[in-house]
């Protein structure tokens, strides 16, 4: 039904939302769980997004996930939604207690390989882009070298499934 909404309302909504949201974690400081995919294509090279909303960095895609959702698959379905692409070989790299706009956040961090061309939904995601990861973009999260760093070992090791 979202989808109904024409994509620059949409991106309004987003921003304005995200702001409440951040606001009501620092009250009310939640639990939640997340997941965030570092995806790598046949060259090496790892696909960093931009949001419609907060700070306007470079970052790795991913979300909320659902209750009792599989982490796995709330990766597959965060990154399909938000960049109309699969992957495979989807590995669990780690799982990490964070603090994030004021809410305590598991985050579930997995690599994989890209299976197709990603294509930014312009609505929570307005650019995609693919780097070298010795040379990620100088505007990109702060969490983004060393979950890239972590990423390229487990690359390097074979520790990424097939």
């Amino acid at each position: 039904m979202l989808h109904l909404i024409p994509a620059p309302l949409h991106r309004q909504l987003y921003r304005l939302a995200d702001g409440v949201r951040k606001r009501w974690w620092i009250i009310s400081r939640p639990r939640r769980t997340s997941v965030v995919v570092l995806a790598f294509d046949d060259h090496g090279q790892v696909l960093l997004v931009r949001h419609s909303y907060g700070v306007r960095v470079w970052t790795a895609p991913g979300g909320g996930m659902g209750e009792q959702e599989d982490p796995a698959l709330a990766a597959a379905r965060e990154f399909r939604e938000e960049l109309s692409c699969e992957l495979s070989g989807l590995t669990l790299l780690e799982a990490r207690e964070l603090e994030i706009s004021g809410s305590r956040d598991t985050v579930h961090l997995f690599a994989a390989r890209l299976n197709g061309t990603p294509r930014p939904d312009m609505r929570e995601i307005v650019a995609a882009g693919l780097f070298d990861p010795e040379h990620l973009p100088a505007d990109c999260s702060r969490l983004v070298p060393s979950q890239v760093a972590l990423a390229v070992a487990a690359l390097e090791t074979g520790a990424l499934k097939s």
